[in-house]
């Protein structure tokens, strides 16, 4: 990313608005210190794959837990049929369901960020360690979540772009000529018609 920045230059850097971002440290301090007058979010996508990863994990926990306490009730809760009400679209939704999830579909950037806090605080002081420990990670980026409300911006085309790349390596099981690999990228991503480059 460092490199990117100098490659487009100061000027330029100066007029970037907002950047998506994952987690990653090395992101975050190189948008920080060239893009200046930037709103750094932190992509949608990277922090609800690692909420529902975290979710996941404490639902299993908390269900074998639940099992061995034979608390039906609970078993019942942690059941695995309820973690598919969150990927279901929204006209899919049973209309319980739906009132459910309403309540934490926030549009206003202060109400996430109140709900934001209230839940790491939660998390924070629950007993499974897999969300004590996003709650931690949710902490320290807490802003970076909240730019997202501000900024509705995403990540997904890059990350597109990556897994097509990491796909396309492992089912040509390598390439050992960096350039032929680049054209291929730039084919199998749409960037390169072959019809107009036949050779």
């Amino acid at each position: 990313m460092a490199r990117y920045y100098a490659g487009i230059g100061k000027d330029n850097c100066s007029k970037i608005e907002s950047v998506a971002l994952d987690e990653a440290r090395n992101y975050i301090s190189s948008g920080s210190q060239y893009a200046v007058s930037a709103l750094i979010a932190y992509g949608r996508f990277c922090a609800v794959e690692k909420l529902n990863r975290a979710a996941d994990m404490a639902r299993k926990q908390e269900l074998r837990k639940a099992r061995k306490d034979e608390n039906k009730e609970s078993i019942e809760l942690m059941h695995c049929r309820q973690r598919f009400v969150l990927l279901k679209r929204k006209d899919k939704l049973a209309r319980k369901q739906a009132s459910h999830l309403e309540k934490y579909d926030y549009k206003d950037p202060a109400r996430a960020e109140e709900y934001l806090r209230c839940w790491i605080k939660d998390a924070l002081s629950s007993s499974p360690s897999v969300l004590r420990k996003t709650a931690e990670g949710f902490l320290e980026k807490r802003q970076y979540i909240i730019n997202w409300f501000k900024k509705k911006i995403s990540s997904a085309m890059p990350e597109g772009i990556n897994n097509k790349i990491k796909r396309f390596k492992r089912m040509a099981y390598g390439h050992k000529d960096i350039d032929y690999f680049k054209l291929k990228i730039h084919q199998r991503c749409g960037l390169l018609n072959p019809r107009r480059y036949p050779h």
